[in-house]
């Protein structure tokens, strides 16, 4: 029931965060902005030196039990995973679902076995065909600044069971195209935080985050 219910919210929250930065306390903090400005999902790359820490603190911040109200919740992935073992570290650290650059049949299998979603980077038919087979929800599209949003429909003429997430390349002015597209979801990566990094005023991650949400309710029709 509980992957059932990360997927759900995966699908509602409609925007992930995928945050990369120097430490684990710069990426809880950027973290922290992202939630505040109204995105619900959260990955942490395992980039991060000590990427763990952040997700364990993370975790019990924002999970649903700790959350002290509704509004307060985030759910808080695992990212740039690439092998069965970073996956295991990073799920017994409280990460909810687990995001890889490429297919790893091992990685996925874990995941399976630990009920736990995981969305490992594709870009061919076949690979999405191998996600599938290995029993994957939602494949993410990656990297996605190699296609346009018409690839999606193109994806789903043979395959329409598959649940696309693109990540990389997605931006304010091209997620309508790739939510009407059909996409599941989308990921959002350097475009949310780089004017923070560069300045050092990490609020503006916030409103950037309030933009991508409020472009995802249009496109969706909320």
């Amino acid at each position: 029931m509980k992957k059932l219910r990360v997927l759900q919210q995966l699908s509602e929250a409609g925007v992930v965060a995928v945050l990369r930065a120097d430490s684990p306390e710069e990426v809880a903090e950027m973290a922290r902005r992202a939630i505040k400005g109204g995105i619900k999902a959260i990955e942490i790359t395992m980039t991060v030196p000590f990427a763990l820490k952040a997700i364990e603190e993370l975790s019990k911040e924002y999970s649903c039990d700790a959350a002290k109200d509704a509004d307060n919740y985030a759910i808080i992935g695992v990212g740039t995973v690439l092998d069965p073992e970073t996956a295991r570290a990073a799920i017994l650290a409280g990460a909810e679902y687990v995001v890889a650059p490429a297919l790893n049949p091992d990685t996925i299998r874990l995941c399976n076995r630990y009920a736990v979603p995981v969305m490992p980077g594709t870009m061919t038919i076949a690979e999405i065909q191998s996600a599938l087979e290995l029993g994957v929800d939602v494949v993410k599209l990656f990297p996605g600044n190699l296609y346009s949003p018409s690839v999606i429909p193109s994806i789903k003429g043979p395959l329409p069971q598959a649940n696309i997430m693109p990540t990389g390349g997605v931006s304010l002015d091209n997620l309508k195209d790739w939510i009407k597209a059909g996409a599941v979801a989308v990921g959002i990566g350097s475009d949310l935080t780089k004017d923070a990094v560069k300045t050092g005023d990490f609020s503006l991650i916030e409103q950037k985050a309030a933009a991508y949400i409020a472009a995802y309710r249009e496109a969706k029709g909320q």
